[in-house]
Parts: C-alpha cells; structure tokens; sequence
C-alpha cells in the first residue's frame, strides 16, 4: 500500500512530539512531586522539633518518673495535645514500641498496620521513617529524652492536596500535549504538503525530461535542499537538450553529407558517361576519315577535307581534354592559387586585348567600358574567367555581332557584365548551363567546337574567388552574364 511522504513525514513529527512531550512531563512531574516531598519533609520535621520541644517541657515541669512510666502515663493526653497543636494526628509509642497514645479516631486496617509496624522499627532505632499509605503519609521520628530516646512520634499527614495538584498538573499536561499536538500535525501537515507539492513537481520535471519535453526553468524556487536540487534539474535538461540538438545537427549534418555524396556519386557517373560521349564523338569523325582515306587515298578533294575535319575534330579534343584537366585539378589548383590586389578596369582591358584576335576572325567587335577598382583575387583565376566567358561570347555569337564588358563600383562590390549580340540562352535552359558537359545546342556546340566545361568551370573559379556569376534575364537576343567580386 502506497503511502504518502507527507503523511510520513506528519506522523514522525507527531511521534517526535509525543515522545518529547512524554519526556517532558516525566521530568516535569517529577521533579515537582520530589519538591513535595521535600516541603513535607521539612514541614514535618519543624513540628517533630516542636513535639519533642514540648514533651520535654511536659516532662521536666512535672513530677519525675521514669521516661517509660511517664509515656504510659502521659501518652494519651499528649497526643490530644499535640494533635491540637500540630493539626496533625499524633500517635506516641514507647521505647518497646508500644501505642501509648493517639489522636486518630479510626485505626489502621491490617495491611496499613504491619506497613507502620516496619517503619516503627525503623523509627526505634533513632531514625527517621516515613511510609504512604494511600492519601496519608505516615511519619516517625523519635523522641528524645533526658538520656536516651523515650520513644517515637508518628505525624499523619494528608497527602490529598499534592496528588490532587499533580493530578491537575497530569491532566494539564495531557490536554495541552493533546492541543500541541495537533495543532503541530496539522501545521505540520500543510508544510509538508508544500514540500511534497514541490516533490511532485519536480518529479513531473522529470518525466518531461524523459519524454524528450525539456523545461525553460527551474520547476521550484526554494532556498532549500529541493531547491538545488530543482536547479540541478534544469541545467541537467538544458545539458540534455544541447547534447540531443548537437547529436540531431550531427545526424542532419550526415544526412546532408550521404545526400550530396549520393549526388555527387551520381554527378561523377553521368561526368563520365558525358567524358566519353563527348571524347567519342571527335573521335568516331576522325576515324571515318581515316578509313575513307584508306579507300580513297588518291581523291585530292576528299584529303583537304580530311585534313581540315582531323585538324579541327583534334583540336576540339585537345580543348575538351584540358578543360577536363581544369575542372579536375581545381582542388589542388585552390592550394596552389596566390590571390593579390589587381586593378578590375586594367585586366578587363588586357583580357580583351587578348581575345580580340579571335573576334576579329569571327567578325566580331569588342568593346570595354571599365570603372577603376581593386579586388583582391589570384590573376591567373582572374584570366581563365574571363577567357572564357569571352569565348563563349565570340562562338555562339552572330556574323557581326558585338560585345560589351562593363564593370562599375556599387555596394561595395565590384560588379562586371560580359553582354554578347549571340543566340542567346533559352529559359529551359537557364538552370543548367553551369553543369559540367551541358550545352544548349549540341550541334552548335561542335560547330563552334564547344564542350560545355567552360561555364562550369568558371563557377568554379568564380565562387573560389569569393565572387558570385548570375544569367541576367535579356528582353532581346543575346546573353548577360553579371559577375560580383568584394570590393576592397
């Protein structure tokens, strides 16, 4: 059977107050009934002093006899007397210890009487003795006389109003002990009750912890034992709420890596498949020129056009193998990459200078219009960009076409557009133009002699840069690309 720790707690407390109270009213009582008994005893033996005071009076004042004669003699009217004067019963007993004299009217009854007798005995001996008998007590002393003791005195004295005092005091006590009691259970009860309320609090504390219901604060303020206990409790939930968070961070943290490493398992597949799309496809032209050439190697017309159709199928292998080179050593190429202070307007100048060339075989016109600014970037990154985006720009452009780089200095950054007159990109196609091997119009593409490496590749450099690229949206033909580098 379950029982409650405040109701525990109430009735040790009341144990506790019995036993206390119990203790107490021993020691109490007592020491008050001792007290008694020594106010008796010196009451009593001031009138032992006054009986034997007048005894010897009586004695010497008249005729004189022998102390056993005179006790026979005088016995009953000294008891009379002194019992008059005392206020007490008076009995006299000789030497031999017999009754001489008393002023009690009722006689002991015969378990009393053989108490007395022990205590006269006692008393013949020159001692003091006294023996209770029920509300009486008996006391005997001797009597003096001129010589030797002549006898004993035996004072009766009533008992009825210290036990009656004690009973008062006994039945003071219980009642009191009884209200204390009680009042102490009850008062006792009520904090207990708050004790054990904070109990079950912070037992439910703990069983939100288990639930994985974390508390926001100490479920009790107290400045007691429960109260640390209460602030033990919170930090040991905050404690556990982190290390549960920090353990989920970890496990979405591993998901997300399984994730992209699925993807980038996935990614490398279709790379490959692309690599080997992309290299056979030269390669299956170069080898049906050879073997008509085999068949018809004395046809001039057909060796110039083998001549042109290798030479230029190999020098698209050539440049799809390099890009591929690129895009696979950019990790090492990261580490190796020396990034310093290069003035934007400068380079944008010097890499058109070096692809107009090209552009002017294609019929092509480039134009610059640079403001002056610093990036901190590694130059060699900073040509292979933008080489790039301006061969793009001169392949997929139109017979005639233009070109226009424009950089300026806004929000602290440095924001570059290459604008070309081209083809220009579809909107499908817009998602997609940074994936490795992906190109828009294939056919193109070989004419042009692209490999769809080229954007990804600067992505790449790009974000290793600290930079952002973005496909603009064009409301004509052609294709804007922003670039954005920290300005510093």
């Amino acid at each position: 059977m379950r029982i409650s720790i405040k109701l525990k707690f109430s009735l040790f407390l009341a144990v506790l107050l019995i036993l206390a109270l119990g203790v107490l009213s021993y020691i109490v009582l007592q020491g008050v009934e001792k007290n008694q008994l020594t106010q008796t005893e010196v009451y009593l033996a001031q009138h032992v002093k006054t009986v034997n005071l007048r005894v010897k009076q009586t004695y010497y004042t008249g005729t004189r006899m022998e102390p056993q004669i005179f006790m026979r003699q005088r016995g009953r009217g000294l008891a009379t007397e002194l019992a008059g004067f005392t206020g007490l019963g008076v009995t006299l007993y000789d030497a031999q210890g017999l009754q001489v004299g008393t002023s009690i009217q009722d006689p002991p009854v015969v378990d009393q009487q053989s108490e007395v007798n022990a205590a006269l005995a006692y008393a013949l001996h020159n001692k003091i003795a006294y023996e209770a008998v029920g509300d009486t007590l008996l006391y005997l002393a001797p009597l003096q006389g001129p010589e030797e003791q002549m006898g004993v005195v035996q004072l009766q004295y009533s008992l009825k109003s210290s036990q009656s005092f004690l009973r008062t005091l006994q039945n003071l006590f219980l009642t009191t002990g009884i209200a204390v009691l009680l009042l102490s259970f009850i008062i006792g009860y009520l904090y207990f009750n708050r004790a054990a309320a904070a109990i079950g609090r912070l037992k439910k504390a703990a069983e939100d912890i288990r639930r994985a219901e974390y508390i926001q604060a100490p479920p009790v303020r107290r400045k007691d034992e429960l109260g640390e206990l209460a602030e033990g409790i919170y930090f040991m939930s905050k404690e556990i709420e982190q290390s549960i968070a920090a353990k989920d961070e970890e496990q979405r943290k591993l998901q997300l890596a399984i994730h992209k490493l699925q993807a980038l398992e996935q990614q490398q597949k279709q790379y490959i498949g692309n690599i080997s799309h992309e290299f056979k496809t030269p390669l299956t032209s170069i080898k049906a020129y050879v073997d008509l050439l085999n068949m018809y190697d004395d046809d001039p017309k057909l060796l110039l056009e083998a001549k042109a159709s290798i030479a230029k199928e190999t020098q698209r292998l050539y440049e799809m193998v390099e890009k591929v080179l690129q895009v696979s050593a950019l990790e090492k190429y990261d580490f190796e990459s020396r990034a310093e202070l290069l003035e934007v307007a400068e380079g944008l100048r010097d890499v058109c200078a070096r692809m107009s060339g090209k552009a002017e075989r294609f019929g092509i016109t480039i134009s610059c219009d640079a403001e002056p600014a610093h990036i901190w970037i590694d130059k060699e990154s900073f040509m292979h960009i933008f080489i790039n985006l301006l061969d793009n720009a001169i392949k997929y452009n139109v017979p005639q076409g233009t070109i226009h780089v424009h950089s300026e200095l806004r929000d602290n950054r440095v924001r570059i557009t290459i604008r070309d007159s081209g083809i220009g990109i579809p909107e499908e196609a817009r998602e997609r133009i940074f994936e490795p091997f992906y190109t828009v119009n294939r056919d193109r593409s070989r004419q042009s002699g692209g490999t769809g490496l080229g954007l990804s590749l600067v992505r790449n450099l790009v974000e290793k840069q600290n930079g952002s690229i973005t496909l603009l949206e064009t409301e004509g033909e052609g294709s804007v690309f922003e670039l954005s580098f920290p300005a510093t």
